[in-house]
């Protein structure tokens, strides 16, 4: 990485300093994503450069250093900055910061330009969480995710069913019987028209999560999202396909997530095997899929698309699928990659079965996805078909 290449807008001197700062933090062991240095260069060009400890926390804030990285960050930015080492530094040049934590506003509040002001910091563990992947949670992040995740709300499109019910609306079939009834109360006179309408019911959502090699870094945080709906919703089946295909819904009925993930793991026997989708798929069609569970229901396949089998048996089996489904939704964690494109034969033998394909890599991800779910059928963008 070099000047010139983050953003050609920056004045120069801005953008080489904000380039070789960079380049001393990950000297120093702490990762900076490219996209988080192109914030930073705009946070630079916003604030300038002349009050320090505004840099301090423009750095801060868009370069997503983790509180266990911020001793590191200190050392980097004092010692690029400011010309200071550890053993020359002195506690009244560093800000000083109180934190309010669990409030949605990640910026600092009534923050000055002297050296030793105090900065009212409030952060949100949801926001710093909801775009980061999945493949780079650590054990603890992914706790936090599980909780999370538990406060989603995974409502599915509604139906039609053959029952009806009173109209409030009044409009619908008229209600023959109800208006004698009420005609009986007045002597036989009509005096008021009864209208019924079809009952509305949440259509069934049927998960399909992929548990090959590929997909180990996703795998946890995506069942711990798969249980969280299953567990709080009835109309929800679960299973999970690498090699074979396995039913997990009465695993993931306890509300214990732990408990949940425990029996997954005793009941699926292929993680982290290949793919074979096709085969897969054609045993829910056979077993489950064509009887009933996918009519009219919304089918979700969390996979990346990679598969070792026959491109023809997925279309053949995908297209079956489509037929008796009122949607299907495939969330890949690949599509968030820069110029991805789904060239995976699996892949691109299921997408023009697709009704919408999205990302599935974070909890921003997952929360368009239960939007998808609750939404309307939709086609493919014209450049995926």
């Amino acid at each position: 990485m070099g000047p010139g290449i983050v953003q050609a807008e920056a004045p120069p001197e801005v953008e080489v300093a904000a380039v070789r700062f960079v380049r001393a933090l990950r000297a120093s062991g702490v990762d900076a994503p490219m996209s988080s240095v192109m914030t930073f260069v705009r946070g630079l060009v916003a604030v300038g450069l002349e009050a320090r400890d505004t840099v301090y926390w423009v750095g801060r804030i868009t370069l997503g250093v983790r509180p266990e990285d911020v001793p590191t960050y200190d050392a980097a930015f004092h010692a690029f900055w400011l010309g200071q080492h550890p053993e020359d530094r002195h506690e009244d040049l560093e800000p000083k910061m109180e934190q309010a934590p669990g409030l949605d506003r990640p910026f600092a509040e009534g923050a000055t330009e002297s050296p030793d002001a105090t900065l009212a910091v409030r952060w949100s563990p949801r926001e710093t969480l909801r775009h980061k992947d999945f493949a780079s949670y650590t054990p603890g992040e992914l706790e936090t995710g599980k909780r999370l995740m538990a406060d989603l709300r995974l409502g599915g499109a509604l139906r039609r069913t053959r029952r009806l019910r009173r109209s409030t609306r009044g409009h619908g079939r008229p209600d023959i019987r109800a208006m004698v009834r009420r005609a009986l109360r007045t002597g036989g006179e009509p005096l008021g028209r009864v209208y019924q309408e079809p009952r509305m019911k949440p259509r069934r959502i049927v998960f399909l999560c992929d548990v090959s090699g590929s997909m180990e870094p996703y795998v946890r945080a995506l069942l711990h999202f798969v249980h969280a709906a299953a567990s709080s919703r009835r109309t929800i089946e679960a299973f999970t396909f690498g090699t074979r295909l396995t039913r997990i819904t009465r695993q993931l009925r306890s509300r214990d997530a732990d408990a949940a993930m425990a029996a997954v793991g005793e009941t699926v026997r292929d993680w982290s095997g290949g793919t074979r989708l096709g085969d897969a798929l054609h045993e829910f069609n056979t077993r489950w899929g064509l009887r009933g569970m996918a009519r009219g229901a919304v089918v979700v396949i969390l996979s990346d698309g990679w598969d070792r089998g026959d491109p023809e048996d997925v279309t053949a089996q995908m297209e079956r699928l489509q037929r008796v489904a009122h949607k299907i939704v495939w969330a890949n964690p690949l599509k968030v990659t820069p110029g991805y494109a789904p060239r995976a034969a699996g892949m691109a033998a299921a997408l023009p079965y697709i009704d919408e394909f999205i990302e599935g890599h974070s909890l921003a991800a997952l929360e368009h996805l239960a939007r998808v779910v609750a939404g309307s059928r939709a086609r493919l963008p014209e450049e995926m078909q």
